[in-house]
């Protein structure tokens, strides 16, 4: 395990292939940085170098429990980008993942050269939304993961995806609980993202599932009518995980985004 200490915690990170060409990627909620595998083995393997990190509360990083708001998991990957010494490079994330790179976009714009937003929504918080969150940070914290991995599986991935779901639930049932659900009650205090998407002025890939039920493809339309100049790709056939649903398909769409950047 590589691990780097910044803003007052260990981050657990990957940092693979080589140049000066980087591509940043930020998992969702309630996972941790393994979900960017067939992306990490691809993009390396065509001359990037791609770093991918657990977010505080996850995975191999340091367990903050409380609130952990979205700003603080952008400053947690600014900080670990200047550690390793970066200055420029490509982000994308998904689900929770493209909401933190969203809050990057508006914190850090100048040091960003292309963005990919993955099965995600710019919109804030609605009221019955942050109740939802916190009960179900409550629950978490009460019960574990296990219930609730069991019960969202097969909205994080269809059905017919079973490969891919074995390796989804096994990232949520070993989601520590504690960080889980600082990040649900983060999420309930949720910003809108609308108005950085206007400002976005480089290559921007906005790419979701056709059949996921979290973030439906209007959302992803939501988004690309307003990044100027954004692609929008809809992914037959997976749900909320086209990365791991379908790889080709995801790896083809990025690596068309990072040759314009």
């Amino acid at each position: 395990m590589t691990t780097a200490n910044v803003n007052g915690i260990t981050i657990g990170y990957d940092d693979e292939g080589t140049g000066d060409d980087v591509l940043v990627l930020v998992h969702g909620h309630p996972f941790d940085r393994s979900m960017w595998r067939p992306q990490v083995e691809h993009f390396a393997g065509a001359g990037w170098r791609v770093i991918t990190a657990d977010l505080r509360g996850y995975g191999e990083s340091t367990v903050v429990p409380g609130i952990t708001p979205l700003p603080v998991f952008a400053d947690d990957i600014a900080a670990l980008l200047t550690h390793l010494g970066i200055d420029a490079f490509v982000l994308g994330g998904l689900s929770m993942g493209g909401q933190i790179v969203m809050e990057c976009a508006r914190q850090f714009p100048q040091r960003i050269r292309g963005l990919i937003l993955a099965d995600t929504f710019a919109q804030p918080e609605t009221p019955q939304g942050r109740q939802i969150r916190n009960d179900m940070a409550d629950r978490l914290l009460r019960e574990g993961m296990s219930g609730y991995a069991d019960e969202v599986l097969w909205k994080m991935v269809a059905p017919h995806n079973i490969a891919p779901g074995e390796h989804v639930a096994r990232m949520m049932h070993n989601a520590p609980p504690e960080g889980a659900a600082a990040a649900l009650r983060g999420r309930a205090e949720r910003p809108d993202y609308t108005a950085v998407l206007g400002t976005i002025t480089v290559p921007t890939l906005v790419v979701v599932g056709s059949d996921d039920e979290y973030t439906p493809v209007e959302d992803a339309k939501y988004m690309h009518d307003r990044v100027p100049g954004s692609t929008l790709v809809v992914v037959d056939g997976a749900a909320h995980m086209p990365n791991l649903e379908r790889p080709e398909e995801f790896n083809r769409a990025v690596a068309e985004l990072l040759a314009q950047t």
